[in-house]
């Protein structure tokens, strides 16, 4: 095993059981996460980058879910261990940035205690050391009067403020592995550039490895070494960031970025959208999941799911019987434009 790998997930599958059916949030995810490496993981609502996260720390319901696959945390499989045994790795091997901080902290407890109290288990200070502590970390992370926050609760502070507290909070006990979550939700674009700034710094400074999640390929595009594109629970794209922007090969990455808005674009340019709506993973197409939303849809792609293909030269990985910049690709859409065909129906004779 190479002595920078610090995470291999191996065909991680996570399933809900419900009253309507099972659904599979997470299906068969492969990725490695070397030392201080950023890997972004991308997608909409509902594609699974969510739960992928929670899944590979543990952090999901204790009934009616299951999980398969292996979880590998420096040579070691995490996937088997229980709540008492995942306390020792949370905060101190890997810890996670919540993309709403409003409902991640407390909001009855005050700032100084929400970031002993991880202090105090994992490194055993006393209350004067992790106070202290605690304001450094305040410090750190941009915020002024760190000492004086730590008196107040999380409703006195800005939507900025409370992000940066939840960043302190996961930074406390110096993990290994960061997990940062949407963690721009709901913040405006000035404080969003200053938290992405504030988290690429801390990786660096601590060379830690850390995964950004976010539906925006504009966020990840200039963080990240790698880039993974998930769509209803599967990965279709993986690759290196350079590579990934020079030579997309899945519609549905290549429909993420036509609708990224752009600065050279006249005011009121209306935006692009991707028609449709993400599958119902109750009851999946037994095809391709982008089929009934690709400008590309072909007869195979409705009856047979392509499986993840992957160039041997450069790692580049993608899900698609008809990748983008291929003949094949091209060959597919004049046959559907020749055909006057929407959106999700394929032309006849296909291929």
């Amino acid at each position: 095993m190479s002595e920078t790998r610090l995470l291999d997930v191996r065909d991680l599958s996570t399933s809900f059981v419900t009253e309507r059916g099972t659904v599979r949030a997470v299906d068969g995810v492969s990725f490695v996460l070397d030392r201080g490496q950023t890997l972004g993981v991308v997608g909409e609502s509902g594609s699974g980058k969510t739960v992928l996260s929670r899944s590979v720390m543990g952090l999901l319901p204790r009934r009616n879910v299951r999980r398969e696959g292996q979880v590998l945390y420096d040579g070691t499989d995490i996937a088997g261990y229980d709540e008492k045994e995942m306390s020792s790795i949370w905060g101190a091997e890997m810890a996670m940035v919540f993309q709403d901080p409003m409902t991640s902290l407390n909001p009855v407890l005050r700032i100084g205690r929400q970031i002993t109290e991880s202090l105090r288990f994992h490194l055993g200070l006393d209350k004067e050391e992790a106070r202290a502590t605690a304001e450094a970390l305040l410090a750190s992370v941009g915020i002024p009067e760190p000492r004086r926050r730590l008196d107040e609760y999380p409703h006195q502070l800005s939507g900025g403020m409370r992000q940066r507290v939840t960043i302190a909070i996961a930074l406390a006990c110096g993990p290994k592995v960061l997990f940062a979550d949407e963690p721009t939700t709901a913040l405006d674009v000035t404080v969003q550039a200053q938290i992405l700034d504030l988290l690429e710094q801390q990786q660096k400074e601590r060379h830690m490895a850390m995964i950004l999640v976010s539906h925006d390929l504009g966020v990840v595009a200039g963080r990240t070494d790698e880039i993974m594109v998930m769509y209803g629970g599967n990965v279709v794209e993986h690759a290196r960031t350079s590579e990934l922007f020079a030579s997309v090969r899945m519609p549905y990455t290549e429909a993420l970025l036509r609708s990224i808005p752009r600065l050279e674009q006249p005011s009121h340019t209306r935006l692009e959208a991707i028609p449709g709506r993400p599958p119902n993973l109750l009851s999946p197409p037994p095809g391709c999941n982008f089929a009934p939303r690709c400008r590309y849809v072909q007869p195979k792609c409705i009856a047979e799911r392509p499986p993840l293909e992957t160039d041997p030269a450069t790692g580049h990985s993608w899900r698609c019987w008809f990748p983008v910049g291929s003949e094949a690709n091209r060959e597919a859409l004049d046959r559907n434009l020749a055909a006057g065909v929407p959106v999700g129906i394929p032309a006849p004779g296909g291929a």
